[in-house]
């Protein structure tokens, strides 16, 4: 008689191949990073000299490198409040529908499938050809200006490529959230008397509260990494007043200077401060589903 295998055995297989694949991809370059951070490695030379915590010391005075965290700072900060205010209230809106949500379900979540490198082509000739020539010929005078020129307008045309792309997929996930929310419920808080906006924040907003801690976590996490739809749209321009943090470590690692050492350093500093908000993040947020 076969004796059979326990099932945690079958998992660690069928896991095995996707863990090592990031093992090798993920973890191993990670750790190298950690090393190179304390070198002056240029990316290409095979010597190099380990010089200890000097790059992060010189980080301290990079004015740089201190303006893209607080432009990125800013950018974060609007995001997980638009993305997640716009995702739950088209979700809500969708779901309120009696006939077409697979339609509009579809055409909210499509920009999610486009490259946002793709995507900054697409909106550079939005902002660049098709806002402009709309101004002129309907005389909408607050339509004409530089978008991505001006570094007035720029971060908000950083934005609107950022949540013409992401709102999608946060808007899914609270779909998914609302339809397990028990039609029983919301009937009999009508029935005691409850309007609409009284159901939502009594009844669907705790049963949903779940899906919102997701939904910062992701949005948190992304727009602290984001640098498709800034190097696409404006290059961290003009100058570098739209540089965030992931391009400033991309441009010190391979077009200035080539400092792959001191990129590192920096792109330790973004790992840290990512893992700290988050993990501070998740316990609030953990806790106030405890005690809803």
């Amino acid at each position: 008689m076969k004796r059979k295998l326990p099932p945690n055995v079958y998992l660690i297989v069928f896991i095995f191949p996707a863990f090592l694949l990031y093992t090798i991809f993920v973890l191993v370059p990670a750790v190298g990073g950690i090393y190179y951070s304390l070198t002056n490695w240029n990316g290409l030379n095979p010597t190099f000299d380990y010089v200890g915590f000097s790059n992060y010391k010189e980080l301290l005075t990079d004015e740089y490198f201190i303006d893209s965290l607080l432009f990125t700072a800013r950018y974060v900060l609007y995001m997980v409040l638009l993305q997640n205010g716009l995702a739950l209230g088209l979700a809500l809106l969708i779901e309120s529908l009696k006939k077409g949500k697979v339609i509009f379900r579809t055409l909210y979540f499509f920009p999610n499938m486009i490259s946002m490198i793709i995507g900054g082509f697409i909106w550079v000739f939005i902002f660049t050809r098709l806002i402009p020539y709309v101004a002129e010929n309907l005389s909408l005078s607050f339509l004409a200006h530089s978008w991505i020129g001006d570094p007035k307008y720029s971060f908000y045309s950083i934005l609107i490529l950022s949540l013409w792309g992401g709102v999608g997929y946060l808007m899914v996930i609270y779909i998914a959230a609302l339809q397990n929310v028990p039609m029983a419920l919301k009937e009999a808080a009508t029935i005691d008397g409850a309007n609409k906006f009284q159901v939502f924040i009594h009844i669907v907003r705790p049963m949903i509260s779940h899906a919102i801690t997701i939904g910062v976590f992701i949005s948190l996490s992304s727009s602290f990494k984001v640098f498709d739809q800034v190097y696409a749209l404006t290059g961290g321009g003009p100058g570098r007043a739209t540089q965030v943090v992931s391009l400033n470590i991309f441009n010190e690692a391979f077009h200035f200077q080539n400092r792959y050492g001191y990129a590192s350093a920096k792109a330790m500093i973004l790992f840290l401060l990512i893992a700290v908000i988050t993990l501070i993040q998740l316990g609030f947020m953990k806790r106030k589903e405890v005690e809803v």
